[in-house]
């Protein structure tokens, strides 16, 4: 028998060409392209009084220097705002070259293109841009204190306001026993990749074909807006992804500009064009995220039981709003994670800033959502005394009542309603494997040898698998290969393993026959992009979807040519076979060859597909008015809503007496993503996950300045984690399958790093025994918080230490 494939921990088939050096990435293409350099701004904020290009004409190499002044009249076009939504008032986009004021440090000035790179760098330096500097606005507070604008038109530098409301909070909260009221940050982060942004184009004159290679989430996107900005039918474009070095969220945004202006280009000049961001400038000008101020009040009985909770949220998007309000609208939602919260307010302003734009990192608001759910249960349980997972396990929604409508939007524009789960029995889980309970004798030995250990914890619930759809498309070759292909791309998820696992096991075939190709628009033109934790929620459905159409036609086939009952049949062993009678039985890529009816013979296996190799049917076509010669299918799976999965995380710190720098000791995760098509790449995905909440929560930050200056924009300055620094994680599942779709699961990629700042929040904070309101949180803030405790117990009611950035 075959063995089965689905929910085995599969080694990733992809891994041996990268491991081995023979990736190929944007960068190793177009070695006879011309090369982009851009000019950026190095104000936040400024007018564009003048471009002198003179000086650079003269570079040797130089091919042609472009302004805003200098392209068509479609491409000074504002770029689009991708995803409108009610709530904007103002929703403001840059173009592809600044045109009369930038307004962040890093926006595009001007396009230098050159024969190599190292010419377009010495022009880009001759290039003279008279600006005249203007005030900045930095900080979602400086925003909405609105002294000055950083668009004109937009007086209080609101971009976007959005409230949604369950019962009555504010009612609920007057009633309730118990009151808190309290403000968390949440400081600017960023994706950080290894490979940048970059982009290749090539223009067939001959064929008018644009080829585009892009290190994009999204090819089927890049290619209609390419199409729409070049003023070309979809038809004459191509997008391709080659390997992605990582993207966590950053390369779902398109177009970039350059992602127009390099296919321009390439047209233009007839001859290929590439561009690729160094380091520094996707620090200032590839987008970030995270940054919210929210402000909380929650009302709650005795038993610590949440009556109701009103939230105010001020979200910074940055000087331009192309991904519109998804972010501030996925914390306002997942923040209240897997409780019955039943009296809700939240609103949100979002702000513009002259900083970087803002668009979805990985996770996308809930880890600031998460982050606000879980200090108010710490902060309910510290103020009645009550271990902080009691008073979870009190406010949690039991497996009864699902599916739950809390009776708000998500950010596909659907209800907001949880499909599965048992969110208790995650907790008593993370409980068992943290060792919650044994957890004060081990703080009682850490202290008798001067160490200060800590243990918290942090629970979410993910919406996954957004719509609109994705397809699959499943071909059987005649030689017994398996062409798989889906239109998203792939960024290190392991779809090219997980994908043929599904086919593999569908239609009884080997695995290593099974090939899997993603983000080619050649291959598979309409898709919507791998973000949001669903790509094996939507394509890996509709590549089951896809190949359960190729197993009924193989069924069909074989029935007919061994005169049994397709009931009777089953494939397996790269076989379709008697049941109970596997000798009778016609192998897989023969029933492929007879799908396609031939008139000539190609080799002699193609002879039985030949109109007199059998007896023919007299009284119908040889392909049926239902039917297509080959044995392919595609299909599509687009979803009613979201399925959410949820997890919950727990971690033990220690804390340095004389340097109060953090340890992470232990950390424990339970995962529920519904049934598992592999194991181990769900775990690399947590794992991958993890690493990123602990960068978040202790070390990264986008320090700007009052100028608007990113004083960091360097691995230099800009601390990531080392592998030194990422802690062994325990891992344990819970599998509650999705009703919503064929293979029951639901969404992990950004599971991992959602519950990170939370849970090491509460751990330093059971530590030191002083609350932690803001993240990321390094050795001179835990210092600070430790120096003030004493002051802060002293002064009823006070709620914050300031404390250094």
């Amino acid at each position: 028998m075959t063995t089965k494939l689905f929910g085995t921990p599969v080694a990733r088939s992809e891994d041996p060409r990268l491991l081995r050096g023979e990736g190929r990435y944007l960068d190793d293409l177009g070695h006879d392209a011309y090369h982009v350099g851009i000019v950026r701004s190095p104000h936040a904020h400024a007018r564009i009084l003048g471009i002198d290009v003179t000086a650079a004409l003269e570079v040797p190499g130089l091919i042609a220097i472009h302004t805003f002044d200098d392209l068509p009249e479609r491409l000074r076009e504002p770029l689009p705002l991708l995803i409108p939504h009610p709530s904007i008032r103002d929703g403001r986009t840059q173009y592809v070259l600044a045109r009369d004021e930038v307004n962040y440090l890093g926006e595009a000035v001007a396009m230098v293109i050159a024969e190599d790179r190292y010419a377009a760098e010495d022009a880009l330096e001759l290039i003279d841009v008279d600006y005249e500097p203007l005030p900045p606005v930095v900080g979602p507070e400086a925003a909405r204190a609105a002294e000055r604008t950083v668009h004109a038109g937009i007086d209080d530098n609101v971009g976007a306001r959005y409230e949604q409301t369950i019962g009555d909070a504010a009612a609920a909260i007057a009633d309730a026993p118990n009151v808190l009221e309290f403000r968390l940050d949440i400081e600017r982060s960023a994706s950080m990749p290894m490979e940048g942004r970059g982009t290749l184009a090539r223009w067939d004159a001959d064929e008018s074909m644009l080829r585009v290679h892009s290190s994009t989430q999204a090819p089927t996107s890049v290619r209609a807006a390419v199409a729409a900005y070049l003023e070309l039918p979809l038809q004459q474009v191509e997008c391709v992804t080659p390997d992605i070095g990582g993207g966590f969220g950053v390369k779902i945004v398109h177009p970039w500009p350059e992602e127009i202006l390099v296919p321009w280009a390439a047209r233009e000049l007839g001859h290929p064009v590439k561009f690729v961001e160094d380091r520094r400038e996707h620090f200032i000008s590839a987008t970030h995220e995270r940054a919210q101020v929210q402000f909380l009040k929650v009302g709650f009985d005795d038993d610590g039981r949440i009556l109701g909770l009103d939230v105010e949220l001020l979200h910074d998007h940055g000087a331009y709003m192309p991904y519109g309000v998804i972010v501030p609208i996925i914390t306002s939602t997942q923040l209240l994670g897997p409780y019955r919260i039943e009296q809700y307010r939240v609103v949100f302003d979002s702000v513009y800033t002259n900083t970087v734009p803002v668009t979805p990192y990985r996770g996308a608001g809930r880890p600031q959502g998460c982050f606000a759910m879980e200090r108010t249960m710490d902060r309910i349980a510290r103020h009645l005394g009550k271990d902080r997972t009691d008073v979870r396990r009190v406010n949690m929604l039991e497996p009864e009542e699902l599916p739950y409508d809390y009776g708000l939007i998500f950010q596909d524009g659907r209800p907001y309603r949880y499909d599965s789960g048992d969110f208790p029995a995650s907790l008593a889980k993370l409980k068992e494997l943290v060792d919650w309970d044994g957890f004060e004798a081990r703080r009682e030995a850490a202290a008798a040898e001067g160490r200060l250990l800590g243990i918290g914890m942090a629970a979410y619930v993910e919406g996954t698998g957004v719509g609109p759809y994705e397809g699959g498309h499943v071909l059987v070759e005649p030689n017994g290969t398996v062409q798989v292909a889906t239109g998203l791309s792939t960024q290190g998820q392991g779809h090219e393993t997980a994908f043929a696992q599904i086919v593999a096991d569908e239609l009884g075939v080997p695995f290593a026959s099974v090939r899997v190709v993603t983000g080619d628009t050649r291959r598979f033109r309409y898709a919507v992009g791998t973000f949001a934790s669903r790509a094996a929620v939507m394509s890996g459905n509709a590549i089951h979807l896809a190949a359960v159409k190729v197993k009924d036609k193989a069924l069909k086939i074989a029935s007919e040519a061994l005169e049994v009952d397709v009931e009777d049949l089953e494939l397996a062993e790269g076989q379709v076979r008697v049941k109970g009678s596997p000798e009778t039985a016609i192998d897989l890529n023969v029933v492929a060859t007879m799908s396609n009816p031939l008139r000539y013979a190609f080799d002699e296996s193609a002879r039985i597909a030949t109109q007199f190799a059998t007896p023919a049917s007299l009284d119908r076509p040889p392909v049926g008015d239902d039917d297509e010669p080959g044995l392919e299918g595609t299909d599509y799976y687009s979803p009613v809503s979201s399925t959410f999965a949820n997890g919950m995380h727990a971690v033990e710190v220690a804390i340095d007496p004389q340097t109060s720098d953090v340890t992470i000791e232990r950390y424990a995760v339970v995962h529920d993503c519904g049934t598992l098509i592999n194991p181990r790449i769900v775990e690399g995905q947590v794992l991958g996950g993890v690493a990123q909440g602990v960068g978040g929560a202790l070390y990264e930050r986008m320090a700007y300045d009052a100028n608007g200056q990113l004083n960091n924009a360097s691995f230099m300055d800009f601390l990531i984690p080392y592998s030194t620094e990422v802690p062994h994680v325990d891992i344990d599942h819970l599998e509650t399958p999705s009703p919503l779709n064929p293979l029951g699961i639901k969404g992990a990629g950004e599971a991992g790093v959602i519950p990170g700042s939370a849970a090491i929040a509460s751990a330093i904070e059971d530590a030191i025994g002083a609350r932690v309101d803001a993240m990321p949180i390094g050795p001179a803030q835990v210092h600070a918080l430790r120096c003030a405790s004493d002051e802060r117990s002293a002064i009823p009611g006070r709620d914050r230490v300031e404390v250094p950035r």
